[in-house]
């Protein structure tokens, strides 16, 4: 620890024969703010040289927001720094309480400078009209201030939101990926089309808007056969992806067709035109949540249909149908059925077979399929529900893939996808492999998990989803850095100590900051 007091401005003597070394600490949130890194830089200069201080070193986080500390490498490294007890300066000098953090608890930013003087090293807000002398009045517009820039990013977000919901209901698309048989158009503020937007560009005018637009006429008329196939043709979703795979036709991401890519055509609005909003919601770094319906945005009929409106509710009329909840007993008597009519029952049999719950609703009702197997008398030659799995698993794949670059693409970030790897490059920074580990059960039954990393393609970051008891949703996530990993495979246990789990975070929220960027340009620090 240093061993010296921590010193206010009025205490330093700009007489004295040595200077003070201090370092300073730098934020915005985005690059394309009105003060930049450079303008605080300039202004801390200027303090430093009146209170007969030297800056030996600089922490600086660019276009990163100051709701939170994740995610802020800057901030994390000089408050790590301070507590080893090894710097080099005696002060900190920030431009002004909001570039230290706009936390949305003020106890947070009170506490970081808390570690910081109890190591010795006091922190200067250099734009701020007080000294931080820790007087009872600087205290008090020190709490007064730290309330007001957490309130600034609240005025903010609801009126970010206001905006993005105006917006759609005028019929602009906000972020995210078009979709098969859509394609993204860039329109001017006279509404003059500009030119299709390709797979991970993005509009560079604020002032221009994005509409979606029909796709080539081939893919047009394969959504249409998608949605007759389900509706006359009786098929479902399985056999329409098996059918759109045997002609060689592949999904805009140019991967093969499952049933959850042909079911997310078949239930999306967006292809009768409509523009939906605030399915889900993120807002200031909290839990990520899914909305009622009565809380969705929306602007109907404000882009040009590919499907026919009676056709889209009809097939939404049959999923409904299909997936209306069944009393245990009517389960098992289709289940058992089934069984009669086939003499064998597998997950995927379940799923193609008319009139019947998912094989995800057995499991989640019974536990697990092979229970309902077993209350209906049927006992497979092997355990194949590893097959099963690994089956749903590939699915989830693509989608949690899709989702994820959506999510960071509706922060503001960019993403370019591989189509052969799935490797992510984000913001053109850091490359990103998703994993999915399925959960394994031990003859003792304890629970397993196995990781298999992709060390041929070296991705800064892997993302691996670890499955719940059940395999049917994501236990935690790790993210697991390039330069930690020593093998090409992690073997996880329920616990698995500080050097793995150090790793392990409840949602993908830290992740999705690393890759946040801010849509509107702050007017003031």
């Amino acid at each position: 620890m240093i061993d010296h007091p921590s010193r206010t401005p009025d205490e330093i003597n700009v007489t004295e024969a040595t200077t003070v070394p201090a370092a300073q600490y730098v934020r915005m949130s985005t690059e394309h703010q009105k003060y930049s890194t450079e303008n605080q830089a300039d202004a801390i200069r200027s303090y430093a040289e009146r209170h007969g201080m030297e800056v030996v070193r600089t922490y600086s986080d660019a276009g990163k927001s100051g709701l939170k500390i994740e995610g802020r490498d800057g901030l994390r490294q000089l408050i790590d720094d301070v507590e080893q007890g090894t710097t080099e300066f005696d002060v900190i000098l920030v431009y002004d309480i909001s570039r230290w953090g706009r936390f949305q608890d003020a106890d947070e930013s009170a506490y970081y400078e808390y570690i910081c003087r109890r190591q010795g090293v006091s922190v200067h807000y250099c734009a701020e009209q007080f000294d931080n002398d820790g007087s009872p009045v600087s205290t008090i517009v020190k709490g007064v201030k730290r309330a007001m820039a957490g309130e600034y990013s609240r005025e903010l977000s609801a009126k970010v939101f206001a905006g993005q919901c105006r917006l759609i209901e005028l019929g602009f698309r906000q972020g995210g990926m078009a979709g098969y048989g859509l394609r993204r158009m860039r329109i001017d503020q006279e509404g003059v089309p500009q030119g299709v937007l390709q797979f991970g560009e993005h509009k560079s005018l604020q002032t221009d808007r994005v509409i979606l637009v029909l796709g080539p006429d081939e893919e047009v008329e394969t959504v249409r056969w998608m949605y007759r196939q389900f509706v006359d043709g009786e098929k479902v979703e399985s056999e329409i992806a098996a059918s759109l795979n045997e002609k060689g036709i592949t999904t805009d991401l140019d991967r093969p067709w499952t049933r959850g890519t042909v079911h997310q055509i078949l239930t999306n609005e967006k292809y009768i035109g409509n523009n939906v909003y605030n399915r889900r919601s993120f807002k200031l770094k909290k839990k990520r949540v899914e909305n009622e319906p009565e809380m969705w945005i929306r602007s109907d009929g404000v882009f040009e249909a590919a499907v026919d409106a009676q056709l889209f509710f009809t097939a939404q009329g049959i999923i409904r149908e299909r997936n209306r909840r069944f009393s245990e007993e009517d389960m098992l008597e289709r289940l058992k059925r089934l069984f009669e009519q086939h003499g064998y029952l597998s997950g995927l049999i379940i799923d193609e077979a008319d009139s019947m719950p998912s094989s995800g609703s057995y499991q989640r009702r019974f536990g697990s399929l092979i229970r309902a197997y077993e209350l209906i008398g049927f006992k497979p030659d092997r355990d194949y529900r590893y097959i099963e799995i690994n089956r749903k698993l590939r699915q989830m794949h693509g989608r949690v893939v899709s989702d994820t670059i959506g999510a960071i693409e509706g922060l503001g970030g960019t993403v370019s996808r591989n189509p052969i790897t799935d490797l992510l490059t984000i913001n053109g920074e850091f490359s990103t492999s998703i994993v999915i580990a399925r959960c394994q059960q031990t003859p003792a039954g304890s629970l397993r998990w196995k990781i298999r990393l992709d060390t041929g393609l070296a991705p800064d970051i892997t993302v691996a989803l670890r499955m719940d008891r059940t395999n049917e949703t994501p236990l935690d996530y790790y993210l697991l850095p390039l330069f930690e990993m020593t093998t090409d495979r992690v073997r996880l246990a329920e616990d698995n100590g500080l050097m793995l789990d150090a790793f392990r975070f409840d949602s993908l929220d830290f992740f999705f900051a690393m890759a946040e960027r801010v849509k509107i340009m702050e007017i003031a620090l």
